[in-house]
């Protein structure tokens, strides 16, 4: 089937999504879900408060904390004091944390390299340059400032 471009991007990034996350579970990451991404986005540069995490995802204190929470319980985020206010706690990625991010990276290097192997290098050094630029089109400055929202 020859889908419209809209949904055949769609469709390709939802499914290569899902394969790469397959992998992230299997190499020692069994609970992470898609979601999960949006909120550790805004701690991978640092820590930050539970307040500003909410701000930057477009949600609630309420909701930031509770994302927060169930992060905290898998072990892939930790509180820390904020040095300049002791009231305040910093939410940032753990050991595991930052191992699953670095786990996500590699398999999502891997699966371009396997998709450059299937179609050719250059056709997917087109893609991705094609998909930036798109991205440029409808306005990256969400994905620059690591501030995707999930969709809706």
């Amino acid at each position: 089937m020859d889908w419209d471009l809209v949904t055949a991007v769609t469709l390709a990034g939802a499914a290569l999504t899902d394969r790469a996350l397959q992998r992230v579970r299997a190499a020692g990451h069994p609970y992470l879900r898609t979601s999960h991404g949006y909120l550790v986005q805004h701690v991978v540069d640092g820590p930050r408060s539970i307040g500003e995490i909410a701000v930057r995802m477009g949600v609630t204190q309420q909701a930031a904390s509770k994302a927060v929470g169930e992060l905290v319980d898998l072990g892939y985020l930790s509180r820390e004091p904020d040095p300049s206010d002791a009231r305040t706690r910093r939410i940032a990625l753990s050991t595991r944390g930052r191992d699953a991010v670095e786990t996500t990276r590699r398999v999502r290097a891997e699966l371009e390299a396997e998709l450059g192997e299937t179609l050719g290098a250059d056709r997917v050094r087109a893609l991705r340059s094609t998909a930036n630029q798109a991205l440029e089109w409808v306005g990256a400055d969400a994905a620059r400032e690591r501030r995707v929202r999930p969709p809706q």
